[in-house]
This record gives structure tokens, sequence and C-alpha cells, in this order.
């Protein structure tokens, strides 16, 4: 017999096994004959009180053992005459896209103008190091994409756009703990990422697809409204029928080569503001009632919310015991991001602070780069204030907030360097204007929250695509190209791991209903 069953309880009861044995088998009024056997199926932390409680879901067998939480997925050879798909990007839309091509008998080839993740790692190291930026290599291109070296978070609020639970278990066969399907807000970790990206690479060419690193897309061309051919690396010519572009948010040569090509694109909102940093003790301190550093309780995290003149402003991207990183993908740019190792178990908590930004607040609303050019022109003032290198432009958020520059700085992790720079210089006034209201208005929500001791990194950029591709939401294409399927966060369809996936699923799907 198998049961589900709910309570509350501590974070120290919650990880004390005779504790919650007992609690089942009262709770279930189970006879001391009947043989036991639970597991966790999800869990919550609810630290709005002082006293904190784990909201506890787990299923149980009475007399016989568990079974397993899914079945794994079986990925069979794709025969050799079997129907392709082109796919650009190799990031967790492309691979995904690649993984339901091959359960749908259709060979992926991927093409990804980035390296593999070895040799994406001694790049990333160099740009971190010694200031060295490679343009097709670093913290948003190559293998497995910006997801990779990334915190891996795994929440999303796309649960009504596909599967979600087929995305984790997909994950959990490739590597990932058996915790993401438990956590409410579950994450993978950046430690943990390269390994389940290189898992999925395997399966994918065990299956019989093809990926190329260092390939990247530099031309398509067009008769009536088909693309016939794409050029790679601005000599091969390949022809396709249908063609996936999972390009990510910071394929800016894409938008331009699709503008050229008089392929439809249009200006989309995005969000854009700073990165702050506080110690993980002191975001512990507010959120879970002064308990710190506490082995019951995971790091802890927080989400902000206010508006300000009408226009929201939100943390975004929050890593508990994480680090900032650079992740510029172009000469003459800084660009911050931040990520954690799966314990996030560094010092230091980071998140995004960033108002949303419309086609609408510029003069040339209509012009389908307008807000990209404005994304380029506050990465080049951040660069050019922080001294040309990828250092970036830093305040302390009371300074920040008072329009002050700093004298000196705590540490930070952002391990390239900070520079002092009064911010409100570099930002316009419906940005800066906005993003001091909100951290006034956060400090009400997390009284100790704007603090000298937090340090403002300049800029956070890349939250999501300013550029839009249009396509029919039923079928997945261009609204102009007829075998252009522009999926995930560089159309501007998704945001995050777990909604990049999800479109990468649903657009194979739509594809091999075509079949």
């Amino acid at each position: 017999m198998m049961e589900q069953i709910q309570f509350a309880c501590s974070p120290e009861q919650a990880q004390d096994l005779a504790f919650l044995t007992t609690k089942i088998r009262k709770e279930l009024k189970l006879k001391a004959q009947q043989q036991l056997h639970f597991r966790w199926k999800k869990r919550s932390i609810d630290a709005r009180q002082r006293q904190i409680k784990i909201n506890a879901t787990f299923e149980v067998a009475i007399d016989h053992e568990l079974g397993p939480r899914f079945a794994p997925y079986n990925f069979p050879k794709v025969a050799q005459t079997a129907q392709c798909v082109h796919i650009i990007g190799a990031g967790p839309a492309g691979l995904f896209a690649a993984l339901e091509a091959i359960l749908c008998g259709i060979k992926p080839i991927i093409y990804e103008r980035g390296k593999d993740i070895r040799a994406r790692r001694r790049d990333l190291a160099k740009l971190t190091k010694n200031h060295e930026l490679n343009p097709e290599s670093n913290y948003c291109f190559g293998e497995g994409g910006a997801g990779t070296y990334s915190d891996g978070k795994l929440y999303t609020r796309s649960k009504k756009r596909g599967d979600v639970q087929k995305v984790l278990e997909l994950l959990v066969q490739f590597g990932a703990k058996e915790d993401i399907l438990i956590d409410a807000h579950p994450h993978i970790g950046t430690n943990k990422l390269p390994q389940l990206i290189e898992a999925i690479r395997e399966q994918i060419l065990d299956a019989g697809g093809e990926i190329h690193f260092e390939h990247k897309l530099t031309n398509l061309s067009l008769k009536a409204d088909q693309i016939t051919n794409i050029e790679i690396n601005h000599k091969h010519k390949i022809s396709v029928q249908k063609l996936i572009l999972a390009t990510g948010h910071s394929a800016r040569d894409i938008f331009e080569l699709l503008h050229q090509n008089n392929i439809q694109i249009k200006a989309k909102p995005f969000a854009l503001g700073v990165r702050v940093e506080h110690t993980q003790a002191f975001i512990d301190g507010i959120q879970y009632h002064g308990r710190q550093n506490d082995e019951y309780l995971p790091p802890a995290s927080y989400s902000l919310v206010t508006q300000v003149k009408d226009r929201g402003v939100y943390s975004f991207c929050m890593c508990p015991g994480g680090i900032i990183a650079p992740c510029a993908t172009a000469e003459q740019e800084v660009v911050t991001n931040g990520w954690s190792p799966s314990k996030r178990n560094n010092i230091y908590s980071n998140a995004g602070i960033v108002v949303g930004i419309e086609p609408t607040d510029f003069a040339q609303a209509n012009d389908p780069f307008v807000c990209l050019n404005f994304q380029k022109e506050i990465e080049k003032r951040c660069w050019e204030a922080a001294g040309q290198t990828q250092k970036v432009p830093a305040q302390r958020l009371k300074d920040f907030v008072a329009g002050k520059l700093s004298t000196d700085f705590p540490r930070s992790s952002y391990q390239p360097g900070i520079v002092s720079v009064n911010l409100k210089e570099l930002f316009p006034a419906f940005v800066y204007d906005r993003l001091r209201q909100a951290f006034l208005d956060f400090d009400q929500k997390m009284p100790g929250f704007l603090t000298n001791d937090a340090v403002v990194h300049a800029p956070e950029s890349r939250t999501s695509s300013p550029v839009l591709i249009p396509r029919d939401p039923v079928s997945f294409k261009h609204l102009d190209i007829s075998n252009l399927y522009p999926i995930a966060e560089g159309a501007g369809y998704a945001g995050g791991i777990v909604s990049a996936a999800i479109d990468g699923l649903n657009c194979l799907q739509k594809i091999a209903l075509e079949k």
C-alpha cells in the first residue's frame, strides 16, 4: 500500500530519521508489525515566523519497498535515414531539443560557436585572472550555454508551458541529485553542471546525433519563405530543412544577421540594474531571525519586488553562498552575473537588482535594436568608468542611495576587481532613481538590507534578451519563415535553464508532428 503524508516540523526534526519514522508511524496509525519505508517527496522552508518550519511531504510504502521515483528515458539509436534537424546553440534549449529529437526518431545536428566544457574553462580562467576576453568562449558562449557556469537554478514559474517534471527527471538521469525533484527551489551548482552537460553530450553522440564546437552561424540563404542553407564559420555551406535557433540572449550578431536578411525581429522589454553583494551570514541573520551558518538550514535566499513610478524593480538571479562573475561577450564592455557552487558555501551572497526597461523609454521605440543599443551603451560606460579592463564600477550600498562616492570597500567576490565610481553618473535618471527608491523599499521589507557593508557592482544587464524573434505560438515557426524555429532565451521565450529546456522539448514535439 502506498500513502502520501504531509506535516510541518522544525529544521532539526527534518534531519532526524528517528523522529520522522516515529511521526509517520503515528500519523498513519501503523501497527508495530507493519513495515514502513518512506522518502521525501517535497520540502520547503517557511521562515515567515521566528519559529522556522519545514513543510514536509513524504511518499510512504507499507509492507513493501518503495519503487524508483521515475522510469529512466530510453534513447534509441537514430536511423541513418532519419530526418535531420539543425540546431544552432548548445545551451539548455538546444541540448534538450536534441534529446527530444532522438526520442522522436529525428537526428539532431548541433552547431555551437563556443568550445567544449574543458576548453571553455581555460578561457574563463583567462578572463577572470588576466582580463583576456574570448568573444566566442566565455560565461555566455560554449557547451551548455550561459547555464553551465551559473548557479544551476531550476525554479520556474513556467509550469503551464510544458513538462517541468520531465526536464528535472532527465537532469537526474544525467547526474543531478534527486534533491532537485524534492526541493521547492532546486539548484544543481556551478561545480556539478559541467559533468552533467558532458553526460548529455555523450548521450546525444551515442544515439547518432552530432555536436560541432567552434562552429558559428555566420550567414544564411533564403528562397521564398524558407532558409535553404546556413553558412558556418564564413566558409561551410550546409543545406537545412528545419532550423532551430537556440542562441541565447547574448548572441547579438544573430539579431543583426536576421535583420540583414530581412527576417523580422522586434525590440523587447528587458531589465537592467546592478548586482548587490552582502555576506551570506548577514542574509541568514535577516531571513532566519538571527540564525547564522546554521547546520540545519540551507544558506538563505531572498526575493524582493517593488513598484517605483509605475515600473517594476526586483531581485534577479539571487545566489546564496555565491560569487559575482565577469560575463562580457565582446571587447569594450563589462557585465556582471552571479553563480553558486552546489553547497552554496561561499561567504558571500549576491543578487541582481534590476529595473524594467521598455522600448517606449526611448525616442526610437520602433527600432528593433533600441533596447539592445541601450544595453550596449551602459556596458560600455561601465567599462570606461572602471578603467577599460574587466574591473567593474562599484559603490557601497548606502553610498549608492546617497549618490556619494565610496572611499573604500569591504572585500568583493568579483575577482577581476572593483573601482570606486559614483554609479549615479553612469545610469540615466529613470534607472538610477528607481534603483535608489527600491533599495529604500527593500530595507523596509528586510530591515537591515540597506547597509554600507554591502557592495553594489555594475552593471547587471543580461537578464533576458532585449530583442524578440516573433514566432507562431502554436507551430513555433517564425512568423515569416516556415522552417525557422526561434526558441528560448535568445528569441525572447524563456528565462532560465528549465524554461529554456521546456521550450526546446516543446519545439521538437511540434516538428515531430510534421514528419
